[in-house]
């Protein structure tokens, strides 16, 4: 629990000791919180990390009152623009073990993946989530992205504990079609487990995680089908932002100014 006012700094990861900062928040998160794994994983360091942070930049909220300066929020990025096929570039989207993402790769339109997003548990719910969007809508900017994607997660495996959440995405948030990517064939999970008459939609919606609940009331639409991860003990849904589409009361909330 925060025993002061947090004095936060935001920026994009400038070094090694800003790129293990993030790791180690991502650990105690994706790791010690929710009991994932991974083979990259240094459990001695207490890292979480895998063969794509290299590529991304990496957008770090630290708070300069805690003991150390610690991060305690994060974002990865990659924009569409810096895929390659080169040696000593990443050729795919981190996303694309999961989804095929055909649709947004032929779209013509500038891309941005978001991943391995996550808060401390001591800053979830106030201002950390602003700032961390602020950064983010900044970048976005900046760089004249058209489309954010990235793959989010519910907590556990239990597709039947999920299906009224994940029944209501489907119904009431499913992508317009251009947009709809669909989860990898040998991977597809149904997301469609009830109809919608059937569904208690307000504890449907109480069992969506935050950052989903976030990205929707933004816009956001959900692909096709979800994707269950036990290494990470998720089952995870593909997130779709269309920038150009949000409207103006969505982007009053996802801008500099909101923030501030």
């Amino acid at each position: 629990m925060m025993m002061t006012d947090p004095d936060f700094v935001l920026r994009l990861a400038q070094d090694e000791a800003d790129l293990i900062a993030a790791q180690r928040l991502r650990y105690d998160v994706f790791i010690d919180e929710l009991g994932g794994t991974g083979d990259l994983i240094d459990h001695d360091a207490r890292l979480e990390r895998d063969a794509f942070d290299p590529y991304f930049d990496h957008l770090i909220l630290f708070d300069q009152a805690r003991e150390g300066c610690p991060a305690v929020g994060v974002y990865r990025l990659l924009k569409g623009d810096s895929l390659s096929i080169t040696d000593n570039t990443v050729s795919r989207f981190y996303s694309e073990d999961e989804y095929d993402l055909t649709l947004l790769r032929t779209s013509g339109r500038k891309l941005l993946e978001l991943g391995r997003s996550c808060l401390h548990p001591d800053y979830r719910g106030g201002r950390a989530m602003m700032v961390l969007w602020g950064g983010l809508a900044d970048y976005v900017a900046e760089h004249e992205i058209d489309l954010m994607f990235g793959v989010a997660s519910f907590h556990g495996t239990d597709i039947d504990a999920l299906a009224a959440p994940l029944s209501l995405l489907h119904h009431r948030h499913l992508a317009p079609d251009a947009l709809r990517v669909k989860a990898q064939a040998a991977h597809y999970q149904a997301m469609n487990l009830m109809e919608e008459e059937q569904i208690d939609r307000p504890a449907a919606m109480r069992a969506v995680p935050s950052l989903i609940k976030a990205y929707l009331r933004l816009g956001g639409y959900v692909g096709d089908g979800a994707y269950v991860d036990h290494a990470f003990n998720t089952t995870d849904v593909c997130l779709i932002m269309d920038t150009k589409q949000m409207s103006a009361r969505h982007k009053a909330i996802y801008s500099t100014k909101a923030r501030a």
